[in-house]
C-alpha cells in the first residue's frame, strides 16, 4: 500500500501545475496517479500532428448522447489519457480569457478569483518569449511564444480582419482582448511545450515526488465524510493509496464528477439508481457542463500552401532539421475576438483560423489543399449534465452538454458564419480563395444556415464547470475548491470553473493547478 502526503489524481494541465507546486520545496511527499502513460508518442510533440493522437490509446475518445441541438448527431470529445493530459493532444493556443469573467467569478461569491487574484498564477506559470511585463511573466514553467513559421494563410486572414476594418490585436492577454492577430502558442524552438514538459518532467527528479502511470482511480475512499485514499487499478490489480493530507482530484470536467459519483457524492436519487451507496447529497456534481461551440467556413485553396503538404519529405526534412515548415503550425495560428452584444460581459465569438481543412474534427477532408475559418462560440449560454451510465469505473459516462439549446448560442454562430465569409471574401484572400466547400454557395438564408450550423457545429474541446464552485445548493465546491460537506478532498481542474471562460482552457486550467497548490500550501 502506498502513502503520501498528498495524492493528486490526474496528470493533466491542472495536476502537473498543482503537484509540482506541492512538491517543489521538498517537505511534503505527493503520489500522482495517472490512468494514462508517459508522453513518449513522438506525434504529441510535433505541433501539427496533434489530430493524429485522437481516436488512439492516448485518448479516453468520449462521445456525448445525440445532442438535439446538433441534429441529433453524436458529438467526439477527445481527452488527453496521458501525461499532460489533453496539454499534449490540444491545440496549444495561448489564451487566459476575458478578465471580466474572472470578475464575475468572485462576484458570485467566490473570494480570490477575480482577475486581479489570478493574474499572478498567470505570470508565474509562464516564460514570456516577448519578456517580463505588468501581464506576463518569465522563468516560469511554461513556454509561451509566436509561431515559429506562421502560414501565409494565416496571415492572410489577419490581414482581412484589418481589411473589414477590425483593430489588430497583437496580445490578447493583456485584458484587450478584442481584435485579430497572431495566437500566441505552448511552444519551444518548435516543439509541443505541454504541461507535462513544463511542470511533470522537473518533479520526475524529486525524492519525494511519485508518479505512477496506468493507475487508473476508481474510488475516493472515506472514514465516515472524511475522505482518507483512493483506490485504483494497475497492472490488473485493485489497490489502495493512502493519504496522511489530502486528495484532489484533477481529472478534468468529464473524469472527476465522474468520479466522485462513483464514489458515493452526487445527487442522491442518481445515486441510489446506480446502486451506489450514498456518502454526501451533492445534486450539483455533473451538472452545469459546458463547452464552446464552432462552425467552419471551408474554401478550396489555389495555392499548395496549407497543411495538407505538412507530411511531404521535404516539410519533415525542414522539420528535422531547423524545427521549422508546417510541422511546427498548431493549426489555429491566427484568430480574433469579436463582442456582438455592446452589454456583455466579454465578446461572445472567438475565430481560429486554420490554413488546413478542418470539418468535424479534421475527419472529412476533401482532397487538395484548403483553409477553414472556424467561428466558435465562447459565451456560452447552454449547459447539460453528466451522470453515470454504469457503476463500473471502466465504463464511460453518459455526456451531454446541451449543445446549442439556447437561442442565443445559435445567434452567435450564425453572426459568426456570415463575418467569416466576409472574411474569406475580403482582397487579403484573392490569391488563395477558390471553390467554397462549406457551408457552400446555395446555403444563404438565415434558415438553411441554422440547418447547417447544427449539422456541423462541433465543440472546441473545452468541456468545463460540471464540479463548479460557489455557495449556493448546486455548487460542489467552496471556493477553496473544498468538496462540500466532506473534508480532505479537493477538486482542481475546469470542472470548478462556476461558468466557462470565454476562450480556450489550457492556460486557465494550468493557473487553477497553481492557485490550488497556494490553498493548500497556506493551510499548512
Amino acid at each position: 500500500m502506498m502513502e503520501a502526503d498528498y495524492i493528486v489524481v490526474g496528470a493533466g494541465s491542472a495536476g502537473c501545475a498543482l503537484s509540482c507546486r506541492l512538491s517543489e520545496d521538498g517537505r511534503r511527499s505527493v503520489l500522482l496517479l495517472e490512468a494514462g502513460g508517459p508522453d513518449s508518442e513522438p506525434d504529441i510533440h510535433i505541433p501539427a500532428r496533434f489530430s493524429n493522437l485522437f481516436h488512439t490509446n492516448l485518448d479516453w475518445d468520449y462521445e456525448t448522447l445525440p445532442q438535439p441541438g446538433l441534429n441529433n448527431r453524436r458529438e467526439y470529445v477527445p481527452r488527453g489519457k496521458v501525461y499532460g493530459g489533453t496539454s499534449s493532444m490540444n491545440a496549444m493556443v495561448y489564451q487566459r480569457g476575458h478578465p471580466a469573467d474572472y470578475d464575475a467569478w468572485a462576484a458570485g461569491g467566490n473570494e480570490g478569483w477575480s482577475y486581479a487574484d489570478v493574474l499572478p498564477y498567470f505570470r508565474r506559470m509562464q516564460h514570456q518569449e516577448r519578456g517580463a511585463s505588468e501581464h506576463h511573466g518569465v522563468n516560469g514553467p511554461i513556454n509561451v511564444t509566436d509561431p515559429q513559421d506562421p502560414n501565409p494563410l494565416s496571415l492572410a486572414f489577419v490581414e482581412a480582419a484589418l481589411e473589414l476594418g477590425f483593430p489588430h490585436n497583437q496580445d490578447f492577454n493583456d485584458g484587450e482582448q478584442e481584435g485579430f492577430g497572431l495566437y500566441q502558442i505552448t511552444q519551444k524552438g518548435g516543439k509541443r511545450h505541454s504541461a507535462a514538459v513544463g511542470y511533470l518532467h522537473p518533479a520526475l527528479e524529486r525524492d519525494n515526488f511519485t508518479a505512477l502511470p496506468f493507475a487508473q482511480v476508481t474510488k475516493v475512499v472515506f472514514d465516515d465524510r472524511h475522505c482518507i485514499g483512493v483506490e485504483y487499478q494497475r497492472d490488473g490489480e485493485v489497490k489502495t493509496a493512502l493519504a496522511s493530507k489530502e486528495v484532489i482530484l484533477c481529472g478534468g470536467a468529464i473524469n472527476s464528477p465522474q468520479l466522485l459519483l462513483l464514489s458515493g457524492l452526487g445527487p442522491s436519487e442518481h445515486l441510489s439508481e446506480m446502486d451506489i451507496p450514498l456518502v454526501m447529497d451533492l445534486p450539483g456534481v455533473g451538472q452545469n457542463l459546458m463547452d464552446h461551440m464552432q462552425v467552419p467556413v471551408a474554401y478550396h485553396c489555389k495555392e499548395p500552401v496549407s497543411l495538407v503538404a505538412k507530411d511531404d519529405p521535404l516539410q519533415v526534412k525542414l522539420y528535422n532539421e531547423v524545427k521549422m515548415g508546417l510541422l511546427t503550425s498548431n493549426l489555429g495560428e491566427s484568430g480574433g475576438f469579436l463582442r456582438l452584444d455592446p452589454k456583455s460581459r466579454s465578446p461572445e465569438l472567438q475565430y481560429h483560423f486554420g490554413p488546413d481543412w478542418f470539418i468535424r474534427h479534421g475527419f472529412e477532408s476533401p482532397k487538395g489543399h484548403g483553409f477553414t475559418i472556424l467561428a466558435g462560440l465562447v459565451a456560452t449560454k447552454s449547459s447539460g449534465q453528466l451522470k453515470l451510465q454504469s457503476a463500473d469505473p471502466f465504463a464511460p459516462p453518459s455526456i451531454d452538454f446541451g449543445c446549442l439549446s439556447h437561442d442565443d448560442d445559435v445567434r452567435v454562430l450564425l453572426h459568426g458564419v456570415k463575418l467569416g465569409r466576409e472574411l474569406a471574401a475580403t482582397d487579403a484572400f484573392d490569391r488563395y480563395r477558390g471553390e467554397e466547400f462549406l457551408p457552400g454557395a446555395d446555403v444563404l438564408s438565415d434558415r438553411a444556415l441554422i440547418h447547417y450550423i447544427r449539422d456541423f457545429a462541433t465543440t472546441i474541446y473545452h468541456p468545463a464547470c460540471s464540479c463548479r464552485m460557489g455557495s449556493d445548493p448546486m455548487s460542489v465546491l467552496n471556493d477553496r475548491l473544498q468538496v462540500h460537506g466532506v473534508s480532505g478532498l479537493r477538486v482542481a481542474d475546469a470542472s470548478i470553473m462556476p461558468f466557462i471562460v470565454n476562450a480556450n482552457t489550457n492556460a486557465p486550467c494550468m493557473m487553477i493547478g497553481e492557485k490550488a497548490a497556494d490553498l493548500i500550501l497556506n493551510e499548512g
